[in-house]
């Protein structure tokens, strides 16, 4: 345990954990609230999150827990195959992601386009406040998510004229702007976690009010522990729950070795050894699974909230899975008085710091290829469901990069040649083309339109190193237009490093 808990970061580790343990808390039940599964899910998830995965190797301050960047794919799985076939499919993926990971495919998961996983995250976050809006109106969201965006306007309408709902609604209102106003507090209030402060105050008001709003349903955490039965491990056999099974491997470990990027950003200490991460990551779902609760990922509300607390070590983020079994073994009682509408309204948060609006911005300003797959993975995953609008985004991703890598251009210049004996210019200056770019097969028609308008009664030289890749088909076509126009004319082509490319491409 020394190597967990070295005397010296003792004290920093754990005020940070405290730190952590408050900001994680409202975060473990809201997101189990939302994704249709008992509260106590979320909090089995979070100590998990600390004491299992927290003390494994890959990020020294990563924090992992229940993400509301999951709520969606959550909610929909729940919905097909029941919280046991979520048990079923959280620890399938937790193995997948074991897997990878022992197979050093951790680093490759960086590959994924930035834009589709901002897209992903901008979906998720508008699928979320969607959603979340009708639980703070106090009414039921229909399914699918051009529905809910549709039926918003009626909703709120409709919770003004009545008291019960407008109450809900201006509970859900006030803890957004109390977790929005409360970082900007000057001094030591302002590093009190906001969203602790939202839910204490939302509980107190609905107390003393009287306010007619739903609160959270809490039974023994214990009891929620439901191992995935056989019929559940059976279902893992059908293509669809397999479809599911990857996307949450994939989705869960994009999200985490993303964020262990980003939280890199922010220290000084150790980098993230990424393949051990993916490993943790996995031993973390694997045990989630097997106790019925929720999918875990590196959330970066929480991992952020570790760093600028101060910690030093991998002790603080298991600490604060301490915190929570404490707190689940001792007062979960304590979670009834919290009203949902508060929770709806952390959420709504959450999903609004999901939207990356300055990544989009700078994207429009000086990539909109870039811009618009975001765009249309955010709304495909809105459109049609969280797996197929991530597969879009990687379709139109890759899709985009061949296009881009097939980018050619061609310039002529015309150079006068040098004056014969008589001092007369010679008739028919040298045509110098320069191909720049990438010379594919996709590009082969334009190549070959440029190359064939040439002159044939003038001296031709095609400069082709400017090409960063020239395929077979392209470098074929070359050569034999070249033949056929030296034939054709009193004047050779030449070709300026195309042997060079030849001895690069394996030819």
């Amino acid at each position: 345990m020394s190597s967990f808990f070295p005397p010296p970061h003792l004290r920093q580790d754990f005020a940070a954990s405290v730190v952590v343990f408050l900001v994680a808390l409202p975060l473990c039940v809201g997101v189990a609230v939302a994704s249709g599964v008992p509260a106590e899910l979320g909090l089995i998830t979070g100590i998990v999150g600390g004491l299992v995965t927290g003390a494994m190797r890959g990020s020294t301050f990563q924090v992992s827990g229940p993400a509301a960047g999951l709520t969606v794919l959550v909610l929909e799985t729940v919905r097909n195959l029941g919280v046991a076939g979520l048990g079923a499919v959280v620890l399938a993926a937790g193995l997948l992601q074991t897997v990878l990971g022992a197979l050093r495919w951790g680093r490759w998961f960086r590959a994924i386009s930035l834009s589709v996983v901002e897209g992903m995250l901008a979906g998720i976050g508008l699928v979320i406040i969607a959603s979340q809006l009708y639980t703070a109106a106090g009414t039921d969201a229909p399914d699918g998510g051009p529905a809910r965006l549709a039926g918003l306007p009626a909703a709120l309408a409709g919770a003004l004229a009545d008291p019960g709902a407008a109450a809900s609604a201006a509970l859900a209102a006030g803890t957004v702007l109390v977790i929005a106003g409360w970082r900007r507090l000057p001094g030591r209030a302002g590093a009190v976690p906001g969203a602790l402060v939202a839910v204490v105050l939302a509980a107190l008001v609905t107390a003393a009010a009287g306010l007619p709003v739903a609160t959270v349903r809490i039974d023994g955490v214990l009891d929620a522990v439901r191992p995935p039965d056989a019929a559940a491990l059976g279902s893992l056999a059908e293509p669809a729950v397999l479809g599911t099974v990857l996307a949450f491997a994939l989705i869960a470990s994009a999200e985490s070795l993303f964020g262990a990027a980003a939280v890199d950003r922010m220290h000084d200490g150790p980098p993230t050894e990424y393949d051990r991460e993916l490993i943790a990551q996995g031993v973390g779902n694997t045990l989630c699974g097997l106790l019925g609760a929720l999918p875990l990922t590196a959330v970066i509300v929480r991992s952020s909230a570790n760093v600028r607390a101060g910690a030093r070590t991998r002790a603080a983020r298991m600490l604060h899975g301490v915190w929570l079994l404490v707190f689940a073994a001792l007062l979960p009682g304590v979670l009834a008085y919290v009203p949902l509408p508060a929770l709806a309204g952390i959420l709504v948060h959450a999903g609004w710091k999901l939207i990356p609006f300055r990544g989009i911005a700078a994207l429009w300003r000086g990539h909109r290829g870039e811009a618009a797959v975001l765009a249309a993975t955010a709304a495909a995953i809105v459109a049609v469901g969280m797996f197929e609008g991530v597969l879009i985004g990687l379709g139109l991703s890759v899709a985009k990069a061949a296009w881009e890598a097939s980018h050619l251009r061609v310039d002529r210049a015309d150079e006068p040649v040098p004056a014969d004996a008589a001092g007369r210019p010679a008739p028919g200056g040298v045509l110098r083309v320069r191909v720049s770019g990438g010379a594919t097969f996709l590009r082969l028609p334009k190549l070959l339109d440029a190359l064939e308008a040439l002159p044939r009664d003038r001296p031709v030289e095609v400069d082709l190193s400017g090409l960063h890749h020239l395929d077979h088909a392209c470098r074929s076509a070359v050569t034999a237009w070249a033949e056929r126009h030296t034939a054709a004319g009193p004047h050779p082509v030449r070709l300026h490093a195309l042997p060079a490319l030849r001895t690069a491409a394996g030819k």
